[in-house]
């Protein structure tokens, strides 16, 4: 019997998968602990993950749908799919996470021109170059557009002055991606332009920032003299907020996956449902298997938003409401993940693992990629189109 074109590209990329994923990263890990970030400075956490990440990446399977040329393996939405629903069979871990794969890529694709797409994108799918946000400042956070630091024109370069806050991972960054105001004359809005800036530059200066979870993932970056040439503007200048906007709707897209379980914790919570199902009360079960459909629902409204995508009509103003509810998921889910686990989960190093860590960093989802009250606002007026 002759397969159809998806069926016999499932069977293919099944008998590859079972050939090349190692063992080791069939465990469906995606902690701290078992994420590959990438970078030239990173370092494996065993040979299997540097294996997994070459392997991935010779295919183009770590940005699976990024045409050929710029990294990626050229798949269609429908290829896509299932490339997701293989790599679930074998509990496979993502070869590598990115914030270049997340948010600079899709911005890049929709705006770079055909060169800056030739020299950033390919690097990022091989894991060689690890990249950051420089969005928020301690005066522009929900009111982003409000960003002071400032671009001089200087001919062939901008000279780069100010301070950036909340840079997950900055201190670990190769590159960054960055909001810097050109023209002070300008309204706010348009006098923003979107520069590349490498992280290794004379003047840029990075210090994490301590968080309740006990890890710091954030930083403050400081700019002091930086040479930024011009040809490391994305789109037009002082017309940077388009470029934002489009690459924030990915963001909170990336932020809503976590709410669907897709970084894991759908299967964590699983766990803990099996292994404590006799112990929990009724009230306790019952939340437990909620949250597990609103799990299932939140990943079909992702896929339909995908498919949308794929037709042309993006998420938009509703990647707002995807952010929302991907966070109050999140936060539920850990809320009975230390619930079911009682005493024991209060423990930082105890038989359950850094649960309590891990609950803590969920508040900051109620913050990152856009406060939940601005998403709340975002939806009424924009989506649901009610009065201000």
């Amino acid at each position: 019997m002759t397969l159809n074109p998806i069926d016999e590209f499932r069977a293919e990329l099944r008998a590859w998968l079972n050939e090349n994923c190692p063992e080791e990263m069939r465990d469906g890990l995606m902690s701290e602990e078992g994420i590959c970030w990438g970078g030239k400075d990173w370092v494996f956490t065993s040979e299997a993950q540097k294996i997994w990440l070459g392997r991935c990446a010779s295919k183009g399977y770590t940005v699976p749908t990024w045409p050929v040329e710029y990294g990626g393996a050229g798949l269609s939405r429908e290829q896509e799919k299932v490339f997701g629903e293989e790599m679930a069979l074998i509990n496979a871990r993502s070869p590598l996470e990115s914030f270049g794969i997340w948010m600079l890529g899709p911005a890049l694709l929709h705006f770079g021109s055909h060169e800056q797409k030739l020299q950033y994108l390919p690097p990022v799918a091989r894991g060689e170059v690890r990249w950051c946000q420089g969005y928020s400042e301690p005066g522009a956070g929900s009111d982003l557009a409000n960003v002071q630091t400032h671009g001089a024109d200087q001919g062939d370069h901008w000279l780069v002055n100010g301070q950036k806050i909340w840079t997950s991972y900055a201190d670990k960054a190769d590159w960054i991606f960055a909001l810097v105001r050109t023209d002070r004359d300008a309204p706010k809005h348009k006098g923003i332009s979107f520069l590349l800036m490498n992280m290794d530059d004379a003047g840029v200066e990075t210090r994490p920032i301590k968080m309740i979870s006990g890890i710091s993932p954030f930083c403050e970056t400081f700019f002091t003299d930086v040479k930024v040439p011009k040809e490391q503007i994305v789109g037009t200048e002082n017309r940077g907020w388009d470029v934002a906007k489009y690459l924030l709707t990915h963001e909170r897209e990336m932020i809503s996956g976590g709410g669907a379980g897709l970084s894991g914790g759908g299967r964590a919570l699983g766990a803990v449902i099996n292994d404590t199902m006799d112990e929990m009360g009724a009230t306790l079960r019952a939340d437990a298997m909620r949250c597990e459909v609103d799990t299932l629902a939140i990943g079909l409204t992702l896929e339909r938003y995908k498919d949308q995508s794929e037709a042309g009509q993006g998420a938009g103003d509703a990647s707002a409401m995807l952010k929302y509810m991907g966070t109050e998921l999140n936060k539920q889910r850990h809320e009975l993940m230390m619930t079911a686990g009682g005493s024991d989960a209060l423990e930082w190093d105890g038989p359950l693992g850094n649960r309590a860590g891990d609950w803590l960093r969920t508040k900051a989802n109620s913050i990152e990629g856009g406060t939940s009250e601005v998403m709340l606002s975002i939806v009424s007026r924009r989506v649901l189109g009610l009065p201000g």
